[in-house]
């Protein structure tokens, strides 16, 4: 299995934007249907969206996160990304990466995530 490595969280206000990037190695994600998931506290972990391997389908989670958030992939990079703007309180958890939850398995190794923290 492969390697990841998120980064680009922060403390930010109510309204801020966050980039987040998430580094792979080890594997290529062109091969596989990629998601950002986030797990806030006491809570389980959850899928926020999804972007399939050529990048021709994407899927978020809530009507929120579809009009707040992007998924984005750079195959060439080896690196998944996700802009989220106007973020909201509701927002804070620690996000991760990984592939799609397929066949039984998830294909790369779990990273250590990043935390989004948001105040009102």
């Amino acid at each position: 299995q492969g390697q990841l490595d998120e980064s680009g969280g922060g403390l930010v206000q109510a309204g801020s934007s966050l980039r987040l990037s998430c580094a792979a190695s080890g594997r290529n994600i062109s091969d596989y249907n990629m998601a950002w998931y986030r797990q806030a506290p006491g809570k389980e972990r959850e899928i926020v969206a999804s972007i399939s391997w050529s990048g021709a389908k994407i899927n978020y989670a809530t009507y929120s996160v579809k009009h707040r958030f992007t998924i984005i992939r750079y195959n060439a990079k080896n690196t998944l990304y996700l802009q989220m703007d106007s973020l909201e309180p509701e927002d804070t958890a620690m996000y991760y990466c990984n592939s799609e939850y397929h066949n039984g398995q998830y294909y790369f190794y779990w990273g250590p995530g990043t935390q989004v923290t948001v105040s009102s």
